[in-house]
């Protein structure tokens, strides 16, 4: 199964897997991972400062006889698919670039696969070198001291000056930098143009839910298989587009340790989308809405900018891409996504270095565009949408130019969401009136309730990265 068809589902699991809570003990890591039990703050510190420890070692490396004799670094990425074959094509061009490192890849297929293969390997201190996890999701490593800081390999040819800055302060903890940018991404909205053209609406696609909904009927008029079309298909995992949507409402789900989500914004934004779907019938919630939208049983769904080259190969009718639909307005304010790239401790500065030689080399402007056209992933670093890559891959698919323009309206996701077990019940929330039509404001004020306890447990991290 492809990387686009895999995002949903590896947001469900990786929810099922971190759900606990975070940090050194819910991890199970205590004890096993070199997590600090220094007890006085200085010596906190000096453990977090730290960029090698001994008793760590590398996991096997499979090395290639024409790369033997260089120093090896390991990538476990959570990549399979489109987006895999695009990496190891960046990882050849990388090793025969030079001849003092080679870098391997290993496909995890997920983030939920990489999260417990890696916490496993942690447990047994033999460890990849490099590892990535989604948006805020790599803090429970840091706090478990599992990650080195790359500052000290900045200069004035590589730094976070040459990426997109709607994406740096997420790698940051504590006034340390611990992830640079790589496969990042925004939400979508995905249609099919060629429905929209058979019910004779406009290709560009929607800017608002109110204008979807005006739209709607005729699009509920076509015919797809001998069943009446649905308009959008809504999945059981929702958060992420959730979290543009209860801007778009004028709310949040959290600020900073507070829990907002009772306010009144989240309750009217679920009551209409409760109508659209429910009493208006214009859409439903799917097993994989995705995919319902791929093979042409729905005319729109929301997705990753990362499954747009994918989906292209994939889908057998012209797709078009639209910023996420704002509530009366249009072009919301929407979640970045996707993850970027981390140096896991163990005991060998030479390999760490090796790794930073790599992210350099990634961050090259014709790199970053290349991944951008072979995946869909934005082209994170500045100067990559200057290149002839770029420009000619808009030229010949315009919905590369929606994924790029919408980076201006990204920001941050709601603090509480930078942990999987609140997202679960958002999620929950979110599915209960998608999937069963239950009353929104009776599910917001037990979402608001799960929350409260929770954020208590995570104000602590927060605070750690939101007072750096």
């Amino acid at each position: 199964m492809s990387d686009l068809l895999q995002t949903r589902t590896s947001r469900r699991a990786m929810l099922g897997l971190l759900g606990a809570g975070v940090g050194a003990a819910a991890l199970g890591l205590s004890g096993c991972t070199g997590v600090s039990t220094a007890s006085s703050a200085a010596e906190a510190s000096d453990a977090k400062a730290a960029t090698t420890r001994s008793g760590f070692s590398q996991a096997p490396v499979k090395v290639p006889a024409k790369y033997a004799g260089r120093t090896n670094i390991l990538f476990w990425a959570p990549f399979s698919g489109v987006n895999y074959l695009a990496l190891q094509k960046q990882f050849t061009q990388f090793n025969d670039s030079q001849d003092k490192i080679f870098a391997a890849t290993e496909s995890q297929a997920d983030y939920a696969t990489l999260y417990q293969k890696f916490t496993a390997a942690l447990q047994a201190k033999v460890v990849p070198d490099i590892v990535c996890f989604p948006e805020h999701r790599w803090l429970q490593f840091w706090q478990a001291d599992a990650l080195s800081s790359l500052d000290r390999y900045f200069d004035k040819d590589w730094s976070l000056d040459v990426y997109m800055h709607n994406y740096t302060p997420e790698g940051q903890a504590a006034g340390h930098t611990y992830v640079v940018p790589f496969a990042r991404s925004t939400p979508l909205f995905y249609f099919n143009r060629d429905l929209f053209a058979k019910a004779g609406l406009p290709e560009t696609g929607p800017t608002t839910w109110t204008e979807y909904a005006q739209m709607a009927p005729d699009l509920l008029k076509v015919n797809v298989s001998g069943k009446a079309l649905k308009a959008f298909a809504f999945g059981a995992t929702d958060e992420w587009y959730g979290q543009s949507h209860i801007w778009a409402w004028g709310g949040r789900f959290s600020d900073r340790t507070t829990v907002t989500v009772d306010q009144g914004p989240m309750a009217e934004w679920l009551g209409w989308m409760n109508t659209f779907i429910h009493k208006n019938s214009f859409g439903y919630m799917s097993q994989d809405a995705f995919t319902d939208f791929t093979s042409g049983v729905t005319a729109a769904a929301h997705q990753s900018t990362a499954a747009l080259a994918g989906a292209t190969k994939t889908a057998k009718f012209n797709i078009g891409t639209a910023f996420l639909l704002g509530k009366d307005s249009a072009g919301p304010k929407v979640p970045t996504g996707g993850s970027g790239l981390s140096i896991v401790r163990a005991e060998s500065k030479e390999r760490q270095d090796a790794c930073a030689e790599l992210f350099k080399f990634l961050a090259k402007p014709e790199q970053s565009a290349q991944w951008h056209k072979d995946t869909g992933y934005l082209p994170i670093v500045i100067a990559a949408a200057q290149t002839s890559i770029v420009k000619d891959l808009q030229k010949a698919n315009p919905n590369f130019v929606t994924a790029l323009n919408q980076v201006k309206n990204a920001q941050s996701a709601d603090t509480i969401t930078w942990f999987d077990g609140p997202v679960d019940n958002i999620n929950k929330a979110m599915a209960s009136v998608y999937g069963d039509g239950k009353d929104a404001k009776s599910q917001v004020a037990t979402l608001q309730t799960a929350l409260e306890p929770q954020t208590k447990k995570f104000a602590s991290a927060i605070e750690k990265v939101k007072g750096q």
